[in-house]
């Protein structure tokens, strides 16, 4: 069996896939007030959470269990509202020597969006698990976000 690969899964959502591209790209420290999924966010290292050398630092809930990792963007692709994120450190490198979660938010023609999440993954063993949990908590911390941003 391979120790790398992809998985993706696509949510239709019910608020704009502006309105999604620009929390992610402009205002991701409030996502830990939209999700009781995500505990607590924090500026690691740099002075602005959407500079593509500072690093953040996150605690959430995976799998029933706190999980912390370090998160940075690797890059931005503004006209397919698409960011790249690096996941790595903590209880991310225990399991998996390359981690990385894309975002894209696509416009639906009659409302709404699909925000599309794909973890690409490289384990360190066989006896690592795929990451289906960071999957299942992408795709609950999605919908409790919709609900925030129908209100704004």
């Amino acid at each position: 069996m391979s120790l790398a690969g992809k998985i993706s899964i696509e949510i239709g959502v019910h608020a704009s896939a502006a309105k999604w591209f620009n929390l992610f790209a402009t205002q991701l420290h409030h996502v830990q007030n939209l999700t009781e999924r995500v505990h607590e966010t924090k500026l690691h290292h740099g002075d602005d959470w959407h500079h593509n050398e500072s690093i953040k630092h996150w605690t959430c809930t995976i799998d029933g269990k706190v999980t912390t990792y370090h998160e940075s963007i690797e890059s931005v692709d503004e006209p397919n509202k698409t960011i790249t994120y690096k996941i790595f450190g903590e209880d991310i490198d225990h399991q998996y020597k390359v981690f990385k979660v894309i975002f894209q938010a696509i416009h639906k023609d009659h409302g709404g969006a699909f925000i599309k999440w794909t973890i690409e993954y490289e384990r360190v063993g066989e006896e690592v698990d795929l990451p289906f949990g960071f999957i299942e908590y992408l795709n609950k911390g999605s919908r409790d976000v919709d609900g925030h941003l129908l209100k704004a």
